[in-house]
């Protein structure tokens, strides 16, 4: 059912804040739905993952963006680019700020970065789980004075503490429209994107440091199951130079074995369908330096 826009309210959020402020999790227990990747690794958000909360009255849709940071590669400041163009979109920003950590420079950078834009700016105090009635009463006081804040909410992903009090407050703030996605829409994305999202977390999950930027996955054919088939699914798994192609397949492809069952359980409960998945690692040389294969992998 179409909604006129006078009773009705929709509109375009997103989190920001540094690198793992909490943003993904947020996101994805707003939308009850696994839908942006979440690692302990910094900047592994790629892709606008837009979720999608429906309310009898309003629609929230969130834009989910990578991490902000001083862009050291050609990537790094496509990312930045497309950082700027999402939140200069958006109607509501939630600067997510982790209950159990001072404010600190980055925090201060995003903020600043933010204040010009006519977004109504929320304070998200996150991870609130993590530290006690004290410690949070004085992290709210801090984050005070940080910027022009129309609302500060604390929440906690995890515990689900605050999260529909969030919603509420987010949805106050967007402006009067008529419904922006079909009702029972949760994410925009197609499918396959997410499929890449969820085989990129699964080759990230206890790969040491060095290689969180160098792995990139594109899937390169879905082929649906028939009368109960599996569904096929072949991707690619890119690398940087041979050495790391080494770390991700491990000993005896041990490792590859590790990420194809974790991620063939994501897929399944994505496409809720039994899923055989093909992945082969790939080096392309120096991938995020050049615009030709940044392009091919989708950025």
């Amino acid at each position: 059912m179409q909604h006129t826009s006078g009773d009705y309210h929709a509109g375009f959020a997103c989190f920001v804040g540094r690198p793992n402020a909490g943003k993904s999790t947020l996101t994805n227990a707003i939308v009850g739905q696994k839908i942006a990747i979440t690692s302990a690794k910094p900047q592994t958000t790629r892709h606008t993952v837009r979720g999608v909360v429906h309310r009898p009255d309003a629609q929230l849709v969130l834009v989910d963006t990578p991490g902000l940071h001083r862009p050291r590669t050609l990537l790094g400041e496509r990312l930045n680019d497309l950082v700027r163009a999402t939140w200069s979109e958006t109607d509501v920003i939630g600067l997510c700020l982790p209950a159990d950590e001072a404010i600190g420079p980055g925090d201060r950078f995003i903020s600043s970065e933010i204040a010009a834009l006519k977004a109504k700016l929320i304070a998200v105090v996150t991870k609130t789980d993590l530290v006690d009635k004290r410690h949070l009463a004085e992290r709210l006081l801090a984050v005070q004075d940080l910027g022009d804040f129309v609302d500060i909410v604390p929440v906690s992903a995890v515990s689900g503490e605050q999260v529909e009090t969030l919603v509420d407050v987010m949805i106050g703030h967007l402006p009067s429209s008529p419904q922006l996605y079909p009702e029972g829409m949760i994410t925009d994305e197609p499918e396959h994107v997410l499929m890449a999202e969820l085989i990129r977390e699964a080759a990230l999950e206890g790969v040491r440091d060095e290689l969180p930027h160098s792995i990139a996955v594109l899937v390169e054919e879905v082929i649906p199951g028939e009368d109960g088939a599996a569904t096929k699914v072949f991707a690619d798994i890119y690398v940087e130079r041979s050495s790391q192609k080494a770390i991700v397949i491990g000993h005896r492809a041990s490792r590859l074995k590790d990420v194809g069952i974790r991620a063939r359980r994501e897929i399944e409960d994505l496409l809720g369908a039994r899923v055989y998945l093909d992945l082969h690692v790939r080096v392309a040389k120096d991938w995020q330096r050049d615009p030709k294969q940044l392009r091919r992998l989708g950025f």
